[in-house]
């Protein structure tokens, strides 16, 4: 007599269907982070790169305006 009449050759199907479907999501995001944290890192070069260029004053271009 089958108690609960699931196979247990259903409930491995079924588990290996998640296990693929959560490990293909996982190694998406691992994927997706990598690349973050390298554009995050080439972003930082840059922000460091146009601090160190001269820093110009601000000028303040109305002294000679005409409508002051």
């Amino acid at each position: 007599m089958h108690f609960l009449l699931i196979d247990p050759q259903h409930i491995v199907i079924t588990l290996t269907i998640i296990l693929v479907f959560f490990g293909v999501l996982l190694v998406l995001g691992i994927r997706k982070s990598y690349k973050l944290k390298k554009e995050d890192e080439e972003l930082h070069k840059i922000s460091e790169k146009l601090s160190k260029e001269d820093k110009k004053t601000y000028e303040d271009f109305t002294d000679g305006h005409m409508y002051q």
